[in-house]
């Protein structure tokens, strides 16, 4: 019987919810229940699908990944390689949203700065300083606070990875280090582990086209026809800025070093990491994106699970491409709009901190906000500026998403091949285009 790929559910599911999102609005409804709410309820049912994997997958895989390494050599090896790569590519990113944005200029109109055109509003104001809560340039040293958590149970409550990814770390390490019966039992038990999450991916992953569908159907049916002309008249240029660096880091950067550097065919790549890419532009979070990220890289493009273990999970947390590149490019834009000139010092500062912050931010939709408001206050901007760019912030986070996730699967392969692993992505078969369709 003829089945479509995953991945082609999906992007139908992408479509109709454009379509349907459209039609029904926020206030059609069928038996006194909106339309709108019933796409919040099935899109929040398969989040919190994804979310319910993430902690038992994380460590699992982390702590048989690091156990299957072996040596402490080769873990200091690995370790160094993912980290050199992971600050090598946000460098890039940033400093490709910082040369867009100087030369498109977005919050320049005429050769005056928009401030008056963009019409900043208290209401707005309020709300963004409501959601980022008064952080300041000082929060960024909790990332390294975040990394040694005072007690581990709760921060995997609170969906805090890095200190989950530390204790796992640790964890795996150790566990190749006690005496042969315990270790080997330990072993078996998180083997055993992991194996019963990568099969509870794969049924969760059966029902994406419906969230996806739910998802995009709710974003789509929440903007409204006010909303669409300001977001034309106010902020389409930084839309546009945004959008062109997004793409030439998704589409020249990161393929050069697959080819160059990981040797691979980067057009293989894309069509293997298809459904993890959908996935993630859908949701807007790389965290909740990483179980099928995973199948993607191990099943479609042939990774190892040694590799793949340890690189994805720590790139869902410290690896946001795409995340540094807004958050630069959006510092810049409201300073432009205020009038206020950014000398070079100052820019390459707004480039650590966004590099930085990246690192911190949560893989949940509209997570950096918060880190925007760490580098405006850092340069003296106001913060109820962030108002202007929340109408399309949603939008811009599901791309922003995809490339963090497109980022996490290249360093994967471009990793696995410098440390001499063959077959991958050579001669993808057709039948592999999706995790979930794996024969038994």
């Amino acid at each position: 019987m003829f089945k479509l790929k995953l991945h082609w559910q999906i992007l139908i599911a992408l479509v109709l919810a454009v379509v349907a999102g459209l039609l029904t609005g926020r206030e059609t409804d069928v038996f006194n229940v909106s339309f709108f709410a019933m796409y919040d309820f099935v899109g929040d049912l398969f989040l919190n699908a994804l979310k319910l994997l993430i902690v038992p997958l994380v460590m699992s895989s982390i702590i048989c990944g690091i156990a299957g390494i072996g040596s402490g050599g080769a873990l200091g090896r690995l370790g160094g390689m993912t980290f050199a790569y992971y600050i090598l590519t946000g460098l890039i990113a940033t400093f490709t949203g910082l040369v867009v944005v100087n030369l498109i200029s977005p919050g320049i109109v005429d050769g005056e700065p928009a401030r008056e055109i963009l019409g900043l509003s208290a209401a707005k104001g309020a709300a963004a300083a409501e959601q980022i809560g008064g952080r300041s340039a000082s929060d960024l040293t909790q990332v390294f606070l975040d990394m040694v958590p005072p007690n581990i149970v709760e921060a995997a409550a609170n969906g805090q990875l890095l200190g989950l990814i530390t204790f796992s770390l640790l964890f795996g390490y150790f566990m190749t280090r006690i005496e042969a019966p315990f270790s080997e039992h330990l072993w078996q038990l998180w083997q055993g582990i992991f194996q019963v999450m990568m099969r509870i991916t794969d049924l969760v992953m059966k029902f994406a086209p419906l969230g996806v569908f739910a998802l995009v159907a709710k974003v789509v049916a929440g903007i409204d026809a006010d909303e669409l002309a300001g977001l034309a008249q106010t902020v389409g240029l930084f839309f546009v800025s945004v959008m062109l660096a997004l793409a030439f880091h998704a589409v020249v950067t990161l393929p050069a070093l697959l080819f160059f550097v990981g040797r691979v065919n980067p057009w293989r790549h894309y069509r293997a990491m298809a459904t993890a890419l959908l996935t993630a532009f859908s949701t807007a979070s790389s965290s909740a994106t990483l179980p099928v990220t995973m199948e993607c890289v191990e099943k479609n493009a042939g990774v190892s699970n040694r590799i793949s273990s340890f690189v994805l999970p720590l790139g869902a947390t410290v690896n946001m491409n795409g995340t540094a590149l807004y958050e630069c490019v959006a510092a810049i834009f409201i300073a432009q709009a205020y009038g206020l000139e950014l000398t070079f010092a100052t820019q390459f500062t707004v480039v650590l901190i966004a590099l930085l912050t990246s690192i911190g931010v949560a893989g949940i939709p509209a997570a950096s906000l918060v880190a925007i408001a760490i580098i405006m206050q850092a340069i003296g901007l106001p913060l109820e500026a962030i108002g202007v760019i929340l109408a399309v912030d949603r939008i811009l986070d599901m791309f922003r998403t995809a490339l963090n996730v497109f980022g996490d699967t290249c360093a994967a392969v471009v990793i696995a091949r410098h440390e001499g692993e063959e077959g991958i992505l050579q001669d993808m078969p057709e039948q592999a285009a999706l995790p979930s369709e794996s024969t038994r």
